[in-house]
């Protein structure tokens, strides 16, 4: 999730067990153990593919994170020992490992068991979403407000938690919807992934991996009885096999779980993470290799410029989150005129 809402979830945490004894400073302690997992992104691991592949990494990690909590209590509890050093304990490892707990619900992936197993993604919730993070927010305000009020922030933990299962149910009921859809195109069982579009989660993207096609599903709670709109996006199978033969391209297979679009242009081949953002919008694409005339050479990868999100696109999300527009088109992110589907 974001830093704010990493901050929050902190504050909160602390507040709620230790707001009684250390006032509104357990709002502040918090949030700032609540970003020390993030820290990580000021590392420069060598490459562009290094450093996406690495963020979410150790300092992530269930196997780091506890033992750390026991240090870093210890030293809290020095500091100021008007808490005893369990309460600590207990605030640190809370926050420290709810960090990354939280974090392997979105897309972008989480490794908790690093150095083992690949990273954890329940792509469930958007990075950033204002459903989970304002309960928390206003939980801190009334707190800060009207002194250690723990019930404040303990309210606004249960709500963000039952918002995070509700994230969960929601998932679920538009993986059963789009099943029809999928078997009628021969990928009912095909790896797919099933994710919130920005900030809600009324509005769903069903992506799904075929060998030399992949497919788009835009579909939502505020829709209608209308069908379900498959859009089709060509794969290109050799440029896959090509990217395998590198080692960069390995580990971002292994880090996305393979959901990767590559390119051969300009003499370049790249690979995008079509888990993140939308089409037309992703937001990490990375050079793998170069052709110098007698083929593609590797070399160290680098990272492309984000593309421009048009101003226009928080209104055509609005639309299609509220039904106003049936039908959303991913390869040119435009609303068709009612009736109309994508072309």
């Amino acid at each position: 999730m974001d830093s704010i809402t990493q901050a929050a979830l902190g504050a909160s945490l602390a507040g709620a067990v230790a707001g009684k004894t250390l006032g509104r400073s357990a709002l502040l302690i918090g949030a700032a153990l609540g970003t020390l997992p993030d820290l990580d992104v000021v590392i420069d691991y060598g490459t562009a593919v290094a450093n996406f592949t690495q963020h979410r990494g150790f300092s992530h990690s269930l196997l780091v994170l506890f033992p750390l909590s026991f240090v870093i209590a210890l030293a809290l509890h020095r500091w100021r020992p008007v808490l005893s050093y369990k309460r600590w304990l207990a605030v640190t490892a809370l926050i420290l490992l709810t960090h990354p707990l939280l974090d392997a619900f979105t897309t972008y992936g989480t490794q908790l068991f690093w150095p083992f197993g690949p990273p954890v993604a329940i792509t469930s919730i958007f990075i950033i979403d204002p459903l989970y993070t304002l309960p928390l927010l206003a939980g801190m305000l009334v707190f800060l407000l009207r002194g250690p009020h723990t019930r404040s922030v303990t309210a606004g933990l249960a709500l963000s938690t039952l918002y995070l299962g509700w994230s969960l149910t929601a998932q679920q009921v538009i993986s059963d919807r789009v099943d029809p859809a999928l078997a009628r195109e021969g990928l009912q069982d095909a790896p797919r992934m099933v994710q919130p579009m920005p900030f809600n989660t009324i509005l769903w993207r069903v992506t799904v991996m075929g060998d030399d096609r992949r497919v788009e599903i835009v579909t939502g709670f505020l829709d209608g009885d209308g069908p379900i709109t498959v859009e089709s996006f060509s794969r290109d199978p050799e440029l896959a096999e090509v990217a395998a033969s590198l080692e960069e391209g390995r580990r971002l297979e292994w880090f996305t779980d393979g959901f990767l679009q590559y390119e051969r242009s300009n003499g370049r081949l790249t690979a995008t993470d079509i888990r993140l953002g939308i089409p037309g919008a992703h937001p990490f694409t990375f050079i793998l290799a170069s052709d110098n005339g007698s083929g593609l050479t590797p070399e160290p990868s680098s990272r492309l410029d984000r593309p421009a999100i048009a101003g226009e696109l928080l209104g055509v999300l609005w639309n299609r989150m509220t039904g106003s527009a049936e039908v959303l088109c991913l390869a040119s992110l435009t609303l068709p005129p009612p009736g109309e589907g994508c072309t």
